[in-house]
């Protein structure tokens, strides 16, 4: 079964559900005889899906073929990973989705591998998002810990700097001119009103505008500026977006502000979406669904209605089959075409990289904007930094996430002048580095209630090229891979996806027949789309998605996985106010 992190080293618990034991049913030692819907993958699309399912009353047997929970939005431990590496460069069975797995470990004697989780598709959670109300809705909330994420830096010139939010911070930084603070002002203001009427004759004239020209010529705001709000708030992991595409990421970012503290997103504590995919997995064993790992589904007879298993069981189902791409059997058709790619560089450094993170948080986000980097990337570099209060990794480390969907040579390329740049910048931050940082009046802004506020937290100037450090940054680890998706940036699942298998829905067609594929991970860093496929599937089984999870929970005061004091969630049905469905 899935490797189990102790509880007992550096504060961390275990997985949520390591293997399905507690309040849920056992795992059985062989599968039901029959099921209505058979799902193969444990990734956080499918593990949503088998949530509804079960909760609305049908029978489910989840299945995956690997040894732990997330599938291709796995949460790994080190020795997982060299094992997920293998199995890559081998081209084994349920790894098609990835490719060009390279791993180093200079010091091997120095890695614990329980001591950390590795998240295959990192992602952040906006606190306005529609998969944040369904975490709340569903209750799988209480399976997880959240912490909150702040700060959003931006390079550019050689310098680090933090994004500027808050009325707070933009009118007390003193290198923007009075006239730059009211146009950054009124583009704000414009994106939370851009789709009222009196707006809707501009928004339809420039719509399919380039977003960083209609910005540049209706507000005036600098190239700097621009980079930020497109690729920094907006998280565009491409150049060329368009004036709506712009304007309705920038809002995510804006609405997201304050509804749960001074923070627009979080992440889940202990692993990314792999955690959340085995909360909803434990939602759905609650409501009856049947789990089973290292069990990879070899074919299904749509005369018989019959799946067979590696291990040689088989069982009958009365409704639909959903498979993740990764666990297609061999031979299968009318698999999504994996036309997109993101190129991944996942590193473990040895310090705490907390000079990068706002006070009382553990993770930052760092963005690269397109011709930024020596290696004049064409694609922005999004990284995710994670320290070890995020507990996937021990005290005084950190794990950098660095992904664009730049292919090839040319992509793994700007990966590594990114990582280089983020090297130099940690080592010229950090106060044993060598090199003191001097804040002036101009790196800070004084909030309301008189605390101060550091903006550029990150600050390099002028003097970092000449900069020599006194030490250098030890990587732990090192991991690059190539991932597929059939998802193109920007883009939401659309009901297109699953068709391939509708189409060929009748006798004499194979295999795939009433098997309806799911997509891979998108390109996003975000959870966007990521309820909305979970819905299109349902609808594809259901009939609709009108009692997707309309569930009327109980609400039980003692209930006992209820959540942890240290989450940015608390349970308080007055603070749950109905939530705006966000998707791109």
């Amino acid at each position: 079964m899935a490797e189990r992190r102790p509880s007992g080293i550096n504060s961390r618990r275990p997985s949520v559900i390591p293997y399905l034991a507690g309040i849920e049913k056992p795992v059985l030692p062989s599968i039901p005889s029959q099921c209505d819907v058979l799902i193969c993958g444990t990734g956080l699309v499918e593990s949503i899906l088998a949530a509804a399912l079960a909760w609305q009353g049908s029978r489910v047997l989840h299945v995956d073929a690997n040894p732990y929970y997330g599938d291709t939005c796995a949460t790994l431990t080190i020795e997982q990973i060299k094992a997920w590496c293998a199995s890559v460069n081998d081209g084994s069975s349920g790894f098609q989705g990835f490719s060009k797995a390279m791993l180093h470990i200079p010091y091997p004697h120095r890695l614990n591998s329980r001591d950390y989780g590795i998240d295959l598709s990192p992602r952040v959670l906006f606190a306005k998002s529609d998969l944040l109300s369904l975490l709340i809705n569903s209750r799988v909330y209480r399976y997880l810990e959240f912490q909150s994420l702040s700060n959003f830096h931006t390079f550019e010139n050689d310098t680090f700097g933090k994004m500027l939010s808050t009325k707070e911070e933009i009118f007390t930084d003193q290198s923007m001119t009075l006239a730059s603070k009211r146009q950054l002002m009124k583009m704000m203001k414009f994106v939370l009103e851009y789709d009222l009427p009196e707006n809707k004759e501009e928004l339809e004239t420039h719509m399919h505008e380039p977003f960083t020209d209609y910005v540049s010529n209706r507000f005036h705001l600098s190239s700097q500026q621009i980079n930020e709000l497109c690729y920094a708030l907006g998280l565009a992991p491409k150049p060329d977006i368009s004036t709506i595409q712009g304007l309705s990421r920038v809002r995510r970012y804006l609405v997201s502000f304050n509804i749960y503290g001074n923070f627009p997103t979080l992440y889940s504590k202990y692993g990314g979406p792999g955690e959340i995919s085995q909360g909803f997995c434990r939602s759905a064993a609650v409501a009856g669904a049947t789990y089973k790992l290292d069990c990879a589904l070899k074919s299904f007879d749509p005369d018989t209605k019959t799946a067979t298993f590696e291990d040689g069981s088989k069982v009958k189902i009365s409704e639909k089959v959903v498979c993740s791409p990764s666990q297609a059997p061999e031979g299968s058709r009318n698999v999504p075409e994996r036309n997109y790619e993101i190129t991944r560089l996942i590193t473990i450094v040895e310090k705490s990289c907390k000079e990068w993170f706002a006070e009382g948080e553990s993770a930052a986000l760092v963005v690269f904007p397109p011709k930024s980097l020596p290696s004049n990337n064409q694609f922005p570099v999004q990284s995710i930094i994670m320290g070890s209060g995020t507990g996937c990794c021990p005290k005084d480390q950190c794990v950098w996430y660095l992904s664009t969907i730049e292919q090839g040579e040319r992509g793994r390329r700007d990966l590594e002048s990114a990582l280089k740049k983020m090297e130099e910048s940690i080592l010229r931050e950090s106060e044993d580095g060598g090199f003191d940082v001097e804040l002036t009046e101009s790196d800070v802004a004084v909030q309301a209630n008189g605390g101060i506020s550091v903006i550029n937290s990150v600050k390099l100037g002028k003097s970092f090229k000449g900069f020599v450090p006194k030490e250098k940054l030890t990587y732990l680890l090192k991991l690059m891979f190539t991932q597929y998706t059939s998802v193109a940036p920007f883009g939401v699942v659309s009901n297109a996806v699953f068709e391939k298998a509708e189409e060929n829905d009748h006798p004499g067609n194979g295999p795939d027949l009433k098997v309806i594929y799911s997509s891979m991970p998108s390109t996003e860093i975000s959870y966007d789309g990521v309820v909305t496929e979970a819905r299109l599937l349902y609808s594809k089984i259901v009939g609709s998605d009108d009692d997707f999870f309309d569930v009327d929970f109980e609400d039980d005061e003692d209930y006992e996985h209820g959540p942890s004091s240290e989450s940015a969630i608390v349970d308080d049905a007055e603070e749950f106010q109905p939530e705006m469905a966000f998707e791109l």
